[in-house]
């Protein structure tokens, strides 16, 4: 059974659809208790930072989440739920900490003559980790769907499973042990 956390924002009704296509059985997860038998976790994002920091910590799913990931339950952080997991973000001067599982920044794309942001479509994904499970089956340089004005600075350069270009190269996807995050959407990028 995976968790799905519902912190009520983001895209859960598409990541939910997409994890039910796959035959994989879905609790919806609104509080802490909930987490209990689920041995992975999904939490999906589109919003700001601050906004799923402070849900996260109303429902008391922060540091309950925060305790499975130390206890090496399988998580899948998806966009803002990808963000989460750094230590902090400059959107909106944010004060509202991430998970902190991984240090570095959340910062927003540079401003730029002709770069759009948000970074809205398709973009590559460079993988830089052969060993990757989350690209298993996947050719490199495939196309993957962004909606987003801010991304992760990892400070550990070993934890970035790939890279996309604009405006510059940023991480696009991290993987340590059970924890992986994306900045794409995999569910809509079928």
């Amino acid at each position: 059974m995976i968790a799905l956390i519902d912190y009520g924002a983001g895209n859960l009704r598409s990541v939910h659809k997409a994890l039910l296509h796959l035959g994989v059985e879905v609790r919806l997860v609104r509080q802490a208790e909930e987490l209990d038998g689920c041995p992975g976790i999904v939490l999906p994002g589109v919003g700001a930072f601050d906004d799923c920091s402070l849900a996260l910590k109303k429902q008391a799913l922060m540091e309950a989440t925060r305790q499975r990931l130390k206890d090496g339950a399988w998580f899948l952080g998806i966009c803002v739920g990808y963000q989460i997991l750094f230590e902090r973000s400059d959107e909106f001067e944010s004060t509202s900490p991430g998970f902190g599982w991984f240090k570095g920044p959340v910062v927003r794309f540079p401003d730029q003559p002709g770069l759009k942001v948000p970074q809205i479509g398709w973009n590559q994904v460079q993988q830089t980790r052969e060993d990757c499970p989350l690209f298993r089956g996947i050719p490199d340089n495939s196309h993957f769907y962004f909606v987003h004005s801010y991304h992760p600075q990892p400070a550990d350069p070993s934890i970035t499973a790939g890279q996309t270009e604009y405006g510059g190269t940023f991480t696009s996807a991290v993987w340590k042990d059970r924890v992986f995050a994306t900045q794409f959407h995999p569910e809509k990028s079928q």
